[in-house]
């Protein structure tokens, strides 16, 4: 593993610019139902794209077939351009970011219907290849930009360099030390059940391949007997990166799973009953990863076991009173979180919620990350959210507001379950029973959409 970590983040040091890829030419980079997809063939297809795409300096990848969406993305680097990662596919969001970024345009799948929507360029069925050479970026080239999920207001845009995106990438393979295959050129089969889009699932399932030993499946399973048939399509057990939403339907769906390297979490909170009840179903490790959009992974646990986070290799922490700031190798300059966190003598960290969440109300405190732990904890409750409005009431206070899926009960059975679970100061003034709670790819809830649902 040292070799590889070398391997990525050495040449950073030492010259303006790295390799696209590493690796040897006849190692598989991808693989699905129909075999593997060597390396060579990759870099042929990627310069074959590379020739074709429109002359700009912004690309928006919505690739839903995570390969596709690996050409596409390396195509954009090779040609010196900027790929967009929006939080969501949704029309309206497209537009924002092409609003926000003039010129850009959007390239996808070819859907077969001979229709091609304005600004963009549709992969064709067969991709078209070229000589199989071996792009070399600058590591100072800004080759993504990454759009925060809007889950505590409007999305933010956060530049990606390319080293920057090869040093998190060594640190990462550090995070997942004892999960990958350990023999010298053995490559770990990769699952993701997040898209590639998100920072997480861009992180896991597109640089690892790239930069790292491991194959990855082309495609996004999201159901269970969809995951059950992408791992089964390994030649060796693999590792599953998927969410705590997709981890929890995978247990209460009861499908058998082959045997696994061991299983990587991430986008949100993971219950460590979730993570042991994982565990003793799957056999394996489970492994909680913690980073945003900001600042991508800095953090691991065996969430079954502990509770404290072990930081990645060059990440420090700076606890400071609206968050904490993160010094990393990867970052330019220092990150600050929301999160507040506990540092601990070992170097280790507790999470102590967000600077966002916390609550003072008549001279009382509260998180809401708490709050909506013990609303998940009600028998009945499948899924929930707690959250403060924007508007005060007559005394200035922000009053508080929650959604709930609970199949059976009503909104004055649940307020009554709470009341005995919280001060009442702290009970929900609006609380609205659903059908689902709006959540996107990655499980996580933009707040705009809850507030929408809550008006609805």
């Amino acid at each position: 593993m040292s070799a590889v970590i070398d391997t990525i983040a050495g040449p950073l040091r030492a010259h303006p610019a790295s390799a696209l890829a590493v690796g040897a030419p006849e190692r598989a980079i991808a693989f699905d139902a129909q075999g593997p997809v060597s390396l060579a063939r990759f870099l042929r297809e990627v310069n074959g794209v590379a020739a074709r795409l429109p002359a700009a300096t912004r690309a928006i990848n919505l690739c839903e077939d995570r390969y596709r969406f690996l050409v596409a993305f390396c195509a954009a680097a090779a040609r010196g351009q900027t790929t967009l990662l929006p939080s969501s596919r949704a029309p309206a969001v497209i537009e924002q970011v092409r609003a926000a970024h003039p010129g850009a345009y959007c390239i996808a799948e070819d859907a077969g219907d001979g229709a091609t929507p304005p600004h963009h360029y549709l992969l064709p069925g067969t991709l078209p290849q070229a000589e199989s050479v071996l792009p070399w970026i600058d590591d100072n080239a800004l080759v993504a930009v990454g759009f925060t999920s809007g889950s505590t207001g409007q999305p933010l845009a956060t530049p990606k360099r390319w080293g920057s995106f090869r040093t998190s990438t060594a640190q990462n393979l550090v995070a997942l030390a004892g999960l990958l295959a350990e023999a010298p050129g053995a490559m770990t089969p990769l699952v993701a059940t997040v898209p590639p889009q998100h920072m997480y699932g861009m992180e896991m399932s597109v640089l690892l391949p790239l930069l790292g030993p491991l194959t990855v499946h082309s495609a996004r399973p999201f159901f269970p007997g969809d995951i059950v048939r992408a791992l089964g399509d390994a030649a060796a057990p693999p590792l599953l990166v998927t969410s705590p939403v997709h981890l929890r339907t995978l247990l209460q769906s009861g499908v058998a799973l082959p045997p696994l390297a061991g299983i990587v979490c991430s986008t949100a909170p993971l219950p460590p009953e979730l993570a042991r009840a994982a565990e003793v179903r799957y056999r394996c490790e489970v492994r909680e990863l913690f980073g945003s959009t900001e600042t991508c992974v800095i953090a691991r646990r065996r969430t079954a076991m502990e509770n404290a986070w072990t930081p990645l290799p060059g990440v420090r922490l700076l606890p400071q009173p609206d968050g904490t700031a993160v010094h990393a190798a990867h970052l330019a300059r220092p990150v600050v979180l929301a999160d507040l966190v506990e540092l601990h003598p070992d170097d280790r960290f507790t999470l102590r919620g967000r600077h966002a969440d916390q609550l003072e109300i008549a001279g009382k405190r509260a998180s809401l990350g708490d709050l909506t732990r013990q609303l998940l904890a009600l028998p009945g409750v499948v899924d929930g959210v707690v959250l403060q409005l924007d508007g005060h009431d007559d005394g200035g206070v922000r009053r508080i507001a929650a959604l709930v899926v609970a199949p059976g009960l009503d909104e004055a059975s649940i307020l009554q379950a709470l009341r005995g679970q919280c001060d009442p100061v702290f009970l929900p003034r609006r609380l609205r029973c659903v059908e689902r709670l709006p959540r996107n790819d990655t499980g996580k809830l933009p707040r705009q959409a809850l507030l929408d649902l809550l008006q609805g």
